[in-house]
């Protein structure tokens, strides 16, 4: 790749209290059988950097710990002059490696479990209060990405209507997202996920980062904190194949299966998960429409919940890596990044960058 054109081209592209009880809890929007419990995914992520007359860098995001998800046994080897894990903005966990000039072919591999659960929320215990914790008020802030302005807040004003409380004021966003988006799979990788570029030129084909971006912009501009969680799909799904697949032996190669979900807070709640993506993924993968069963299933289980076979790695979005990468900022962590010099990487041709992952899922 030319020097400093991938980045740039990547551009383009108070008193409390509880809502309406009729509102149901995730529970009961479950028609896949997916039930509370755990999983676990033994990752191995591996690299084969080429030899250059350059010395080489790489961010590598690992799984951060969470109530859904936590990680263990993390290792890694290599043939690197330095290696260590790095905090970044959005408390992204990064494994970030280095490598000096040379004949020699740069290589790495690193290995993690991560036990996963059901991510789910009662939502009728939703609450009014809207004055947030200081650290979530973070999510309330606009970026290069996810613009907050009296024009985005007008159209969400369009949206929202009549709904009164925050909780009613998400699901009407989730539903028109869910409705107007659709997903392009001609769009390369996640997508760029510009919230701006796609409301203002009306470019609602995308995917999955395109669609969770346009979510929590409309979320934040209605002043409810929200954020994209950046992952990858880790093993078979319930739902669809289209939404994660592994063998028999629950085997998956999941190279190129970075997938970002959304996350929105509601007092009483606090971080409830969305996925507006994976609906408009289903809907195409299996050839359906808004009104079929599958696809309406499939919408209701997503607004307050996640099934777990995936793993997130981070919320970041337009960031600065550490350490201070040669171009910056980056959109988002859902891909490792690397630098050749000052050359970055295309992170979404994993076979010329080259990197790859395989999931074994433990019973």
């Amino acid at each position: 790749m030319k020097r400093r054109t991938f980045l740039k081209g990547s551009a383009l592209l108070s008193t409390s209290m509880l809502i309406n009880p009729s509102l149901l809890s995730a529970n009961d929007s479950n028609a896949f059988g997916i039930k509370n419990g755990t999983r676990k995914f033994s990752i191995t992520n591996s690299f084969e950097i080429k030899a250059s007359k350059e010395e080489a860098q790489l961010w590598v995001p690992i799984p951060l710990d969470s109530t859904y998800q936590k990680v263990a046994n993390f290792e890694f080897k290599g043939n690197y002059k330095e290696a260590y894990l790095a905090k970044n903005d959005y408390d992204a966990k990064v494994l970030y490696v280095k490598w000096d000039k040379g004949s020699t072919k740069r290589e790495l591999t690193v290995n993690y479990d991560v036990v996963t659960m059901l991510k789910e929320h009662n939502l009728s215990l939703a609450k009014n209060d809207m004055n947030y914790p200081s650290e979530v008020k973070t999510f309330l802030e606009g970026t290069a990405h996810i613009p907050v302005s009296n024009k985005m807040k007008t159209f969400t004003q369009n949206i929202i209507k009549d709904a009164n409380t925050p909780l009613e004021k998400a699901q009407a966003i989730y539903d028109w997202t869910v409705t107007t988006m659709y997903r392009d799979n001609s769009v390369i990788g996640c997508g760029i996920g510009d919230a701006k570029r796609t409301i203002e030129e009306k470019i609602y084909g995308g995917k999955c980062t395109d669609i969770s971006s346009v979510f929590v912009a409309l979320l934040r501009n209605a002043n409810i904190p929200a954020r994209e969680v950046f992952g990858i799909r880790a093993g078979k799904s319930k739902i669809s194949k289209v939404c994660g697949k592994a063998d028999a032996n629950g085997l998956a190669k999941i190279t190129g299966g970075q997938h970002c979900r959304a996350e929105f807070y509601i007092s009483g709640l606090g971080w409830v998960p969305a996925d507006p993506a994976d609906v408009t993924k289903v809907r195409l993968g299996e050839k359906l429409t808004n009104e079929d069963k599958k696809t309406k299933d499939t919408k209701a289980f997503m607004f307050g919940n996640w099934e777990m076979n995936w793993v997130a790695f981070n919320y970041a979005r337009d960031f600065v890596l550490n350490p201070k990468p040669a171009q910056y900022p980056l959109n988002m962590l859902g891909y490792p990044y690397a630098e050749l010099g000052e050359d970055a990487q295309d992170y979404y041709d994993a076979k010329s960058f080259a990197y790859s992952y395989i999931s074994q899922e433990v019973v």
